[in-house]
Order: structure tokens, then C-alpha cells, then sequence
């Protein structure tokens, strides 16, 4: 029997711990009361928390304005166990393990009731970036964004659902069907997760590009049929019904264009800068490319990647390559993006 209490039971004055970026370059580990959820929230213990390159943007402060509000305790990636409930939740969650979707859609405007909750027009609101994250032993999240995982899940491969379930989004706009060649652009971590979910739709080819070669290597492993560099790949241009761009390189959005065959589909997941090459106009309207793009994971992409999770169809757990504490924030967030080829899915363990 798992034990059931709820906000009031819990002991007054229990402490955790907390990385808070106050501003731009400037970090602590501060030990605060366990936050008590309120009406409708839960409490979750977290077991892993996920770094990526917009973490590292945050403390950076290269994050654009709108997105990120300081003092801020980042962490959007990330799983734990159900630990307390408030008000108004359903005592059965605590002790289920347990991720979240991070965007905080109000589920009300036009976007989210018709299914589109990742462009809710209610406003921003994410956790890790607006709303505390899960950069420590503790947070809460409101109860109606929980995807509660089998009991016997790994919490440390469930901390990659969150990049899983942007994967998911990109598979579910692209439509993958079976014998169709795919081709995947950028070996990172949602390349290698958009892989294993493209390889479950049993296409005649999965082709995935990256110049880092180990990188590309490594996606035979989840299910790709070749990798080539992007040199290699100009010999491939025209032929593939599907494209998912991953990498969110100054060229890639361009270069994955010209890797669809007439009549193909593209889909752009990876996050771009300023002074991106443009998509060729005339290639597009000759070509009668569809193209779509993906920013977040709406709550159905997110049921796909925790489904194809539990099925075994998806297992994140070999991109995981560093774990730290959360004392070493510093050193595990300088790792990520640092270019060391070594370095996968780096992971803080409160």
C-alpha cells in the first residue's frame, strides 16, 4: 500500500535544496523549505533533472526576454516520484513515479482546446524558465500535467521524456508511414530520441546526418540504416519523403530542404538563431516541399513519448553519459554545449 498524505500532512519547517540563477553569470545552491503544493498541485520528489543548451542560455543570459523570468531555479527536463498532493488531487498519486509537461497552458483558450496546448495564447509559462524547475530535491507542478510512468520505470532514462516528447511532436507532424525513406539532420539528443521513434514506423531507410561522426554512429545503434556528414548527404539531395531537422545549425533548415524529394516533407525542431541561412523560396514553391515546424510538445506528443517509453519502443538511457550533484551545477552546465565529444545527456542527482 503506498501512503497517502497530503499538503497538511506533511512536517512544517522540512528543508531542501536549490540551484537559483539570480541573474545573468550568477548561481547559488540555496537550502529552503520544502514547498507545500497547493489546490490542484503535487509535489514531487525529483530523482534526475536533464541539462540542455537553453538551461545554459538562462545562466548565460542569452535566453530571449520573454522566456525567462529571474530569480530562477532552472530544470524542465526531468522525473521523480509523487510525494505530497494538495488540495482537490487524487491521494492514489503519491508515490507513483511520475514526469510533467512543462509548458503551463491554461487549457482553456482556442489553441488548447483544440489539442494544440504548446501554443496556448494564455501567456508563457514554463517550468524552469518562469516557474520553479527541477534543479533540486524538490518541486511542484500542477496535477494536470503529470504523465504518471510505470512502477517499475527508470527515472533516470525518464528524465529524457521532456527532449522524448519534442521528439515525439516532430514525428507526429512529419507522419511518418512504413517503407518510406527518412532522413534525420543532427545526431544530438533529440536526433537520436526522433531515431528510435522513426524506426518503430518501419521505413525502407532512416538516414541520419551529423558531422560529428561518433554521434552519427551511435544512431545505427537506435535503428538508423546509415550516417553519413552533410558532404556525404549532398549526394542524397531530392530523395527522401521525410525530414526532421534536429540541429538547429546556421544551415541546416536549408540544407534539409534539399535533402526532401519533390512533394516531400520537412519538419524543424531545432531552435535557430538570428542570421540562419534562409530556405531558398524557389526551391520551396517548385518543389511543393510541406514543411512544418515544432516548438515544445503539446500534451498528445507527450502521451506518445511516454507510451512508446513504457511499450520499450524508447529508451533514452545510453545517451546519458554524465551525472552530477546538484554542488557541481557549475561544472555540469559548463559541459554541456562545451564541444567535448565525450560528453552526451549530462544529468544532475539531488
Amino acid at each position: 500500500m503506498r501512503p497517502s498524505p497530503d499538503a497538511a500532512d506533511r512536517p512544517a519547517g522540512a528543508v531542501g535544496r536549490s540551484v537559483v540563477i539570480d541573474r545573468p553569470g550568477v548561481h547559488r545552491l540555496v537550502e529552503r523549505e520544502v514547498p507545500v503544493p497547493g489546490p490542484g498541485e503535487v509535489l514531487v520528489r525529483v530523482a534526475a533533472a536533464g541539462i540542455c543548451m537553453s538551461d545554459r542560455e538562462v545562466l548565460d543570459g542569452h535566453r530571449a526576454p520573454g522566456y525567462v523570468r529571474y530569480p530562477v531555479t532552472p530544470g524542465h527536463e526531468w522525473a521523480g516520484t509523487v510525494e505530497a498532493v494538495g488540495a482537490g488531487v487524487d491521494p492514489a498519486l503519491v508515490g507513483r513515479r511520475t514526469v510533467a509537461e512543462g509548458f503551463r497552458s491554461c487549457g482553456t483558450c482556442e489553441r488548447c482546446r483544440c489539442g494544440e496546448t504548446s501554443l496556448c495564447t494564455g501567456g508563457y509559462a514554463e517550468t524552469g524558465f518562469t516557474e520553479p524547475g527541477a534543479f533540486a530535491d524538490h518541486l511542484t507542478v500542477p496535477a494536470r500535467l503529470l504523465h504518471p510512468l510505470p512502477d517499475d520505470a527508470d527515472l533516470r532514462a525518464a528524465a529524457l521524456l521532456e527532449p522524448a516528447a519534442v521528439s515525439a511532436a516532430a514525428v507526429r507532424a512529419g507522419r511518418p508511414r512504413p517503407t518510406e525513406r527518412v532522413a534525420v539532420v543532427g545526431a544530438g539528443t533529440l536526433g537520436l530520441l526522433a531515431v528510435q521513434l522513426l524506426a518503430a514506423s518501419s521505413p525502407a531507410e532512416l538516414v541520419v546526418v551529423d558531422p560529428r561522426t561518433a554521434r552519427a554512429g551511435a544512431a545505427l545503434r537506435f535503428g538508423a540504416t546509415d550516417a553519413l556528414t552533410p558532404q556525404d548527404a549532398e549526394a542524397l539531395h531530392g530523395r527522401f519523403d521525410l525530414v526532421v531537422e534536429t540541429a538547429g545549425a546556421p544551415s541546416t533548415a536549408a540544407s534539409s530542404c534539399l535533402l526532401a524529394r519533390r512533394g516531400g516533407r520537412v519538419v524543424l525542431t531545432g531552435m535557430f538563431s538570428a542570421g540562419a541561412t534562409g530556405i531558398d523560396p524557389v526551391h520551396l514553391s517548385v518543389s511543393q516541399l510541406e514543411i512544418r515546424s515544432v516548438f515544445g510538445a503539446s500534451s498528445a506528443a507527450w502521451a506518445d513519448a511516454v507510451r512508446a517509453f513504457a511499450l520499450g519502443l524508447l529508451d533514452p538511457a545510453p545517451l546519458v553519459t554524465h551525472e552530477f550533484p546538484l554542488e557541481r551545477f557549475a561544472e555540469a552546465v559548463a559541459l554541456v554545449g562545451s564541444g567535448d565529444p565525450k560528453a552526451g545527456k549530462v544529468l544532475l542527482r539531488p
